[in-house]
């Protein structure tokens, strides 16, 4: 029980840090990144990163009580689908981007606009998926029983009685 409470929190840890690190990337494009000169572009990985670690924790702030749920979930009914997981991030990124928008004061700009709707949903995506790989695909084998002996194979069909007058003839 622990070793599994200390998986998921790492997966957790892990999945919130691909989250923020998602979002930067749609503030600070690739395409961006790529074609800045080469003085400018450690300064530039350098500032993403420190706002990626920034916004850590915020993501974990507001992610915690709904990936517990989907966490537990998960783990009490032995779910490592990737796609279960990739779910749940996705869900959590749309529960957040809907928080952010009704708490807009109604005469500043809104959020709502599809390239934060994207960006959102693509950081829930990453974050499913992160968590996934480092602590999801692990709940099947840590609760699957060990593999019952082997059995007789089909090919060598039982004895009957007809055989047995066979081998003893």
């Amino acid at each position: 029980m622990f070793v599994r409470s200390i998986r998921a929190l790492i997966g957790f840890v892990l999945a919130c840090f691909a989250t923020a690190l998602t979002l930067v990337l749609f503030v600070y494009t690739p395409a961006e990144l790529a074609s800045l000169p080469s003085d400018m572009t450690v300064e530039r990985l350098t500032e993403a990163g420190t706002f990626a670690l920034a916004i850590t924790p915020h993501v974990a702030a507001f992610a915690a009580l709904p990936a517990l749920i989907g966490v537990t979930f998960g783990e009490t009914r032995g779910i490592a689908a990737w796609t279960f997981y990739a779910l749940v991030g996705i869900g959590i990124a749309a529960l957040g981007f809907l928080v952010q928008h009704f708490t807009e004061a109604p005469d500043q700009p809104t959020i709502l606009r599809n390239y934060a709707l994207i960006a959102f949903l693509t950081a829930g995506l990453a974050g499913g998926l992160v968590y996934r790989l480092f602590s999801g695909r692990a709940v099947i084998r840590a609760q699957r029983p060990l593999a019952p002996p082997p059995t007789a194979s089909m090919a060598d069909p039982p004895p009957t009685a007809a055989s047995d007058k066979a081998a003893n003839a």
